[in-house]
């Protein structure tokens, strides 16, 4: 009889789910597969995105599901005794018990791990003409009450949750579905990953590619050596390993060049190891801005003895880079900030949290779709996968892999203390291992870092924190014995499982700095910072934000509106269409959330409170923070005189939501993008010009020498007399491919707010300037407008970058705060060029055009000023130019 070859059945079709204990099943079209997705699309369940319909599903999670596939025995089965069949589940979300034809064959705890069970001998085997039909039963139980029951079983243990409840400590599932401060409380269960059948006699457990990146003779010349392990369950004679690069094979492994040995102490387990050979012209994998994202397809087949059957397969693709983590003594502290190929990258983007409260709706498609057009297109090189979320499919980090986009990646903690009990302690390692496997081929992968503010935790209830106390056994006897977790456990995880040095890089936590600093308060000196005083904490105000950086800002924030059409989507009674409706309410999640966005609003805005113009004005905020932040941020990435990278990355919380809602993200659930994504995207340009002005706080005069303590005698002329503005030019690490300076000019205006005329001053209104590679080129500091031979008024100043005759850049300073400008009368005029274009002008100064958008519409820019005589075209996609809404500040007035 011929040699079984490796085949796959999907199990994605005709399951069945029901209450356990109704009467009937409901049809479940397709997998993967949740319980409230089944029932609302059963008509059984009100959507509970809409309105409060949120309160009135709880039920869902309080009960227990099954799922039930009905499915014959495979024909290999009953033709080749030999064969092996497995079922492998690869993701269950999260306590289920599985049975076969009546017969327990697993049990399971985990939402991260994918779960493979041998069923040969529960499969009904009849005569190779009647298939008996098998019955598959997954029965999914209440996690909450499962996690509940876990805390009273572990008294040792101090649980403290941030977050709504207690129950989420012990319990392996994504942990934003017991609700955060953006989230709805949704407790999911099903199977959320797809489920599938192998028959084999000898199957590809396990392929590592193993290399090393050398530098010495510089980036141009690299040396690259590459190496493959393949582990294989069952019998095999023969292994072929295929490099492919732009369809040429570039190192071809064949039997003779490795051997297969016995893995262990099992008969059925062998592994194949190549040595390590040098590539011929290498090519190396660089992030977003820096160089090509060059990827590899790898193939691994194995053979039968006789080398002719191939009984299984094995594709991927990689890249080869090195990657490090720079923390070294210098002038401001220790720095931190990512050096990739030898070379420092500013890590700019934006934290990820999932996708969809409901993640067996979110397609590969989905997900590339994110990747591409919210990251790449945004200009952003970095996104941090958040550690109460989920381990992302492969289809994310292919995304990312393909268009260049540096990956953060946490491990599932956040904001708790976690317990160590042994049987928690198995459950993370088994984890732990199982990603870092699946995804540690992966060159956008960069950081595994061990959980989200869990330091903090520590800090803030004050557990048990010695690091002078080196012995992790005694750790696991402290008040704070997730230290043995983050510190012992998940870096010995990174090292062993890592293909090569300097692939996979370990941070504790995110924040955290050297053991020795704060995480509550944040340090600037040293690691990664969580800045919430904005909004939170201090709630400073956002002009501040230059001078709040740090190391590497891995969160901050502002809230916003969605776009109105997004709140149409979840506000299904017109009269709750006002802001600080109780379905408005409803939909933030945040904790006083009102004083906090009312606050920056009113200091900031002449206030309006219908619908349309307070969304408007919410989404200014957010664009004016967001633009603040970025740009000068990104100007300590090399301070004045070049000496250190006093900030080595930005991250806003958040990209994404997971549901329509009011929240942090700078795109809402739909994929619909907010004025700040745009603020972004062009303070993060690949060469940008910047213009700040110094801040003078309006109702707050700082304290002093004179005066020891803030007092409220300020001067709030200060912004329109005492206009002092700094203006550089930022650039990423690959302005051309000789890396060479570059020359530009630099075009100042000062322009009136009140008649939309440029005043002229002595100084000079055009600079020539050498702009080099991943470097800030400062053009004028500290400068201060001389009134001397004009009267004193309000005015922007606007300072766009030439090269070669073509605007490649500008941006715009205003006087704080607005609200104290007379907007009206701009003479704004709108011109439509066709149904796809639209070209803006104005005759004074106008502040935050805004196209109210729609879903699947999309816009070269939008959330813009507009000057006298700098008319934008922005093009539109999706819709005719002429039916999108506009507005900006000051409309209306």
């Amino acid at each position: 009889m011929p040699p079984q070859p490796h085949t796959t059945h999907l199990l994605t079709s005709s399951w069945k789910f029901q209450r356990q204990g109704d009467s009937q099943w409901q049809s479940v079209p397709h997998l993967p597969s949740d319980v409230h997705t089944e029932l609302i699309n059963s008509n059984l369940l009100p959507h509970p995105f809409l309105d409060l319909n949120e309160l009135t599903t709880s039920w869902v999670a309080e009960q227990t599901w099954v799922y039930r596939l009905v499915f014959p025995t495979p024909a290999e089965a009953t033709q080749n005794p030999d064969a092996v069949i497995d079922l492998v589940f690869e993701g269950l979300d999260t306590f289920t018990a599985i049975t076969l034809n009546g017969k327990i064959i697993k049990k399971t705890d985990n939402m991260f791990v994918s779960w493979r069970v041998n069923i040969n001998e529960f499969l009904l085997r009849g005569s190779t003409k009647e298939k008996e039909e098998n019955v598959l039963d997954i029965t999914f139980h209440n996690a909450r009450e499962r996690g509940l029951q876990l805390v009273k079983d572990h008294p040792e243990h101090q649980f403290i949750v941030h977050q709504t409840e207690v129950s989420r400590g012990p319990v392996r599932k994504a942990q934003y579905h017991w609700g955060w401060d953006w989230g709805p409380i949704l407790m999911t269960c099903g199977p959320w990953r797809p489920v599938r059948m192998e028959v084999y006699e000898s199957m590809i457990q396990e392929v590592v590619v193993n290399h090393d990146v050398d530098l010495t003779d510089g980036g141009e010349r690299p040396k690259v050596e590459v190496g493959v392990r393949v582990g294989i369950v069952g019998a095999a004679g023969w292994v072929e390993v295929d490099a492919v690069f732009e369809g040429r094979t570039v190192v071809a492994f064949r039997g003779e060049q490795g051997r297969l040995v016995q893995n262990g102490t099992d008969p059925g387990a062998w592994e194949y190891s190549t040595p390590m050979v040098r590539l011929e012209g290498p090519k190396l994998w660089w992030p977003r801005g820096y160089g090509a994202q060059n990827l590899y397809d790898v193939r691994v087949r194995i053979f039968d003895k006789e080398g002719g059957s191939v009984l299984a397969e094995h594709n991927q693709k990689i890249g080869f880079r090195k990657a490090e983590l720079i923390q070294e003594s210098d002038e401001y502290g220790q720095s931190f900030y990512f050096r990739i190929n030898d070379v420092d990258v500013f890590a700019a983007g934006s934290n990820w949290i999932p996708a969809d409260s409901f993640l067996s709706q979110v397609t590969p498609e989905r997900y590339r779709d994110w990747i591409q057009n919210a990251v790449a297109d945004g200009n952003q090189n970095m996104i941090r996968v958040w550690g109460g979320g989920v381990y992302e499919p492969d289809a994310f980090y292919d995304a990312c892999d393909e268009l260049g986009i540096l990956v953060w990646q946490d491990f599932m903690f956040a904001c708790a203390s976690y317990p160590t009990y042994p049987e928690f302690l198995e459950s993370v390692e088994m984890e732990a291992r199982h990603n870092v496997q699946r995804l540690r081929n992966h060159p956008s992968i960069v950081l595994w870092c061990g959980s989200n503010e869990d330091y903090q935790i520590q800090e803030r209830y004050q557990l048990d924190n010695d690091r002078s106390d080196m012995d992790p056994e005694s750790w696991l006897k402290s008040s704070f014995p997730a230290r043995y977790i983050y510190e012992q456990l998940l870096p010995a995880v990174v090292m062993e499982e890592s293909p090569s040095p300097n692939t996979l890089l370990y941070h504790l936590c995110s924040p955290f700095g050297n053991g020795a600093s704060t995480t509550l308060k944040v340090d600037p000196t040293v690691g990664d910072i969580h800045q919430w005083n904005l909004w939170h904490g201090d709630a400073k105000p956002f002009q501040r934000l230059p001078e709040m950086g740090g190391r590497f800002v891995s969160e901050f924030g502002m809230e916003a509106y969605p776009h109105f059409e997004t709140v149409q989507k979840f506000v299904t009674d017109p009269k709750e269409l006002y802001p600080g409706s109780k379905t408005l309410d409803f939909h933030n999640k945040a904790i006083g959330y009102e004083r906090r966005l009312l606050t920056y609003l009113g200091e900031n805005y002449r206030l309006v409170y219908d619908i349309k113009g307070f969304i408007h004005l919410t989404q200014i905020l957010q664009a004016d923070s967001m633009a603040t932040a970025y740009k000068s941020w990104r100007r300590d990435w090399q301070t004045q005189g070049g000496k250190a990278r006093k900030c080595g990355g930005v991250l806003v919380w958040q990209l994404n939501d997971c549901w329509p809602t009011i929240s942090w993200a700078v795109v809402d659930y739909y994929g619909v993008k907010k004025p700040a994504w745009y603020a972004i995207k062009q303070a993060l340009a690949p060469i940008a010009v910047g213009v700040s002005r110094k801040f003078w706080d309006w109702t707050t005069r700082p304290a002093d020498q004179l005066w020891k303590r803030d007092t409220g005698h300020a001067d709030p002329t200060l912004s329109t007399r005492k206009v002092v503005y700094d203006v550089w030019v930022s650039s990423d690490g690959t302005l051309h491919q000789q890396r060479d300076k570059i020359e530009g000019t630099v075009k100042i205006r000062c322009i009136s707010i009140a008649t939309g005329k440029d005043i002229l001053f002595d100084s000079s209104a055009s600079r020539t300037v050498l702009i080099e590679p991943n470097r800030v080129t400062n053009v004028s500091l500290s400068s201060e407008i001389n009134w001397e031979r004009q009267q004193e008024e309000p005015i922007v100043v606007c300072v766009t970058l030439w090269i070669d005759g073509q605007k490649v850049s500008s941006d715009i300073s205003w006087p704080d705060p607005l609200k104290y400008l007379d907007l009206s009368e701009r003479g704004l005029h709108v011109e439509y060029i066709g149904h796809d274009q639209v070209r803006i002008s104005a005759e004074k100064p106008v502040k935050g055009f805004v196209f109210s958008e729609k879903e699947a519409v999309k816009l070269s820019d939008n959330g813009f000023d507009v000057l006298p005589g700098e008319p934008v075209v922005v093009k539109v996609e999706g819709a005719k130019a002429q039916e999108l809404e506009w507005t900006f500040v000051g409309q209306g007035q």
